[in-house]
């Protein structure tokens, strides 16, 4: 699932050479070109980063910001030519997570873009113990998984395996080590249990809602990542 970006900026020269790029790197775009229009597409959660411009028509970006910041924490990285260190102190002081001054290269946006989805984790997050992934969220308290709202039926070894690789996204586990968190030390039976695990997981998430969730890392086991 590629990382969706919103791209608020009323110059569209700029806007449109940022979404090229962004586009060419694998990212989804969108764009708005003034601020109440950039401020409702922002709120509506559909995002895993914003740029915002400051100087823009309805609402300036600093206003788009604050309100923002009262329903979503959304990852912002402001761009604008105003340099000057009140504008940035104030856009900081906001909840921004960067700040951009025009112009700029586009390798350096591309780096603190990076940077800004790590620092949030946009892809999972502990919601109250929850584990979220984009739209799935497993609540261990209550073993159960949903993704979108619609429930998926897991056995308990499933339901540990998925926690599990959740709970360690971006870290390579292995199949001795699943199958010893999973089925437990004195586990006696197929050695390939692990991987059947996997296929059912796939099935019941991957192939039903069409995302490339659990991968597989050859000869060594399996990864959820972020991105």
């Amino acid at each position: 699932m590629a990382t969706r970006v919103l791209i608020v900026e009323d110059e569209e020269q700029i806007a449109r050479f940022v979404e090229l790029e962004l586009r060419h790197e694998g990212y989804e775009t969108d764009k708005a070109v003034d601020g109440r229009n950039g401020l409702t597409k922002a709120e509506s959660g559909e995002y895993d980063i914003v740029l915002l411009d400051i100087m823009l028509p309805e609402l300036n970006g600093l206003e788009v910001l604050r309100r923002l910041r009262k329903t979503s924490e959304v990852p912002v990285i402001l761009l604008t030519a105003r340099d000057s260190v009140m504008d940035k102190v104030s856009g900081l002081d906001l909840g921004a997570d960067d700040y951009v001054t025009k112009p700029f290269a586009i390798e350096e946006l591309l780096a603190r873009i990076r940077v800004a989805l790590k620092k949030k984790g946009p892809a999972v997050k502990d919601d109250g113990g929850k584990l979220v992934w984009h739209d799935l969220t497993v609540d261990p308290a209550a073993y159960s998984a949903t993704y979108d709202g619609i429930a998926i039926e897991l056995s308990k070894r499933e339901f540990d395996l998925l926690a599990l690789l959740l709970t360690n996204r971006n870290i390579v586990l292995g199949r001795d080590t699943l199958l010893q968190k999973v089925c437990g030390y004195d586990y006696v039976g197929e050695t390939n249990v692990i991987d059947v695990y996997i296929r059912y997981l796939r099935a019941k998430i991957d192939e039903r809602f069409g995302i490339h969730m659990i991968q597989t890392v050859r000869g060594v086991g399996y990864v959820i990542k972020d991105e």
